[in-house]
């Protein structure tokens, strides 16, 4: 069985996606001005998972169907 998004499903996952990139974009830049090495060391990992959460939620608008 085939399962397709909905337009407003579609939508949500496009404001979360921006959203997301928002955040990186924010933590990218803070961890720049950081001089902490703790502070530094919880932005790269919240870089990270944010650059995966990104991956995920492309997967889910280009690939719009789901096989169940």
């Amino acid at each position: 069985m085939t399962k397709y998004l909905g337009l407003h499903e579609t939508i949500d996952v496009h404001e979360i996606l921006t959203f997301k990139h928002l955040s990186l974009t924010k933590t990218t830049t803070m961890s720049k001005l950081v001089q902490d090495p703790a502070l530094k060391g919880i932005l790269e990992e919240d870089s990270t998972a944010c650059s995966n959460h990104i991956h995920q939620l492309q997967k889910f608008i280009t690939n719009r169907e789901e096989t169940l």
